[in-house]
């Protein structure tokens, strides 16, 4: 992997150093790098650029200025290692179009600037670990794109390339010494990906709310994981608030309290909203903003607030951006 070199690394390892300067600004780190919108699958694509750049913008209103912000640097072969095989890394790099476009599948389009873009969007949710870790923000939140929940460790799969959540997990207990850690997903969809990846690691908690039946067909209540460590509530098209409050209060949040996590990763798609077009989920900002308070009351009780957030879903740009607002609020917060 010729992009990923020791250069990457200590750019990155400079850029963190210049988030501890900064930390007193705000307890909370928001991190992005503008060269993920060279990610572009063409017109009519559900995970297009404008998705950022409508979040970039509402994250530069005044009521966000406190926000600490770090640019993601390139992830480290030993990083996508941790999740990935050699194979799979090998086959997006002899994927990578030099020019044009590239299809892989229904779902999966690499532009000339889609690698790079995820491997800055894992690069992030590394980052991000890094400074919630060594107490550098309390929490943190990754405008990551490529999204990540449904890449399987030998495949990309559903708009997902590496599993940025996956990445950013198997780091926190590598990297430094995390002992558990707890992921709650509420995409639209069912994070697959996350879920095969750590069906077999009783130190490694996932829950997730999502729509059924839809994509990509995962997500019964009935798989728990080897260890009763896979915690699934499903919601049915047409729920709003009320059904999903009632999912994250009996199956969800007592589970992620039991379990004690030492850092919480969340996977914040906001392909659940009203007027999603992928979807048929009910929710507003306000449940978004309802959700996220909850876990961080977990968060706070349990691991010092340590939570970093990634972004997953969320089509149609205005309604994302709005989302992204009211959940980046509510993490502020703390």
């Amino acid at each position: 992997m010729a992009s990923i070199t020791r250069r990457a690394a200590l750019a990155g390892a400079a850029s963190l150093a210049a988030v501890g300067a900064q930390a007193g600004a705000s307890s909370t780190l928001f991190v992005s790098n503008p060269a993920e919108l060279e990610h572009d699958p063409g017109p009519g694509f559900p995970d297009s650029p404008a998705r950022l750049t409508a979040l970039f913008s509402q994250l530069r209103e005044p009521r966000f200025a406190a926000l600490s912000r770090l640019e993601a640097s390139e992830v480290s072969r030993e990083a996508l290692l941790r999740v990935h095989s050699a194979a799979h890394l090998a086959h997006l790099e002899q994927a990578a179009p030099k020019e044009g476009a590239a299809r892989l599948g229904n779902d999966l389009v690499m532009s000339t600037g889609t690698l790079r873009a995820a491997y800055l969007a894992a690069g992030g949710a590394v980052a991000a670990v890094d400074a919630v870790m060594k107490k550098q923000a309390r929490n943190a939140f990754v405008a990551a794109r490529p999204p990540g929940h449904h890449a399987r460790a030998e495949a990309p799969m559903g708009f997902c390339f590496f599993n940025n959540a996956a990445i950013a997990t198997r780091h926190a207990l590598a990297a430094h010494g995390a002992e558990r850690v707890g992921i709650v997903d509420f995409d639209l969809h069912h994070g697959n990906g996350v879920q095969e990846i750590f069906w077999g690691e009783k130190n490694v908690l996932y829950c997730s709310t999502h729509q059924m039946p839809l994509y990509p067909g995962t997500g019964a209540v009935t798989e728990t994981g080897a260890y009763d460590n896979i915690v699934n509530a499903p919601l049915s098209k047409g729920d709003g608030g009320e059904a999903f409050r009632a999912a994250l209060e009996a199956r969800i949040l007592p589970r992620l309290d039991d379990f004690r996590p030492d850092i919480v990763v969340i996977c914040a798609g906001f392909d659940a909203h009203l007027h999603d077009p992928l979807g048929g989920l009910r929710l507003v900002e306000a449940d978004f903003r309802e959700a996220t308070l909850r876990i961080m009351e977990i968060a706070a009780r349990r691991c010092e607030g340590r939570i970093v957030s990634l972004l997953e879903g969320g089509y149609r740009p205005p309604d994302l951006a709005a989302s992204v607002a009211a959940h980046v609020g509510a993490l502020m917060s703390a």
